[in-house]
């Protein structure tokens, strides 16, 4: 059983930064993929971002790319979304999401695809 927890969302005017962290239970953290998902108001859970066992492994959905960077630290057992030039539409609740994975593995889009959730950390982005 892994558990995930997310902070760093917050309150941010348009064009800001936040850097959402998203920290893991498990000692074989390194093992998983890890995507960053998000849920606006009425709407369904979109992806974000995923990471596989390594850094350079990764995959953005269109409307982040260039704007959003998502990183690991195996020390800290923590993976990282670093979140510029926000948008008033990047406004969600941002979850964070583990699966086992293999080395070499594209890290899924599909929320389907991850066993492990967080509760979630709410990002409002205002004019």
């Amino acid at each position: 059983q892994v558990q995930l927890v997310e902070s760093g969302g917050g309150l941010v005017q348009a064009g800001g930064s936040l850097r959402l962290s998203c920290a893991a239970s498990a000692r074989t953290f390194d093992y998983y993929a890890v995507g960053w998902f998000r849920q606006a108001p009425g709407k369904e859970r979109d992806f974000v971002a995923a990471v596989g066992w390594s850094t350079t492994s990764t995959r953005y959905a269109d409307s982040v790319k260039g704007r959003f960077t998502i990183s690991r630290d195996s020390a800290k057992n923590t993976v990282y979304l670093q979140m510029n030039n926000l948008l008033i539409e990047d406004t969600a609740v941002y979850y964070c999401a583990g699966a086992r994975s293999l080395p070499g593995v594209l890290p899924p889009a599909q929320g389907g695809s991850y066993d492990y959730w967080g509760q979630g950390t709410q990002v409002t982005v205002s004019s």
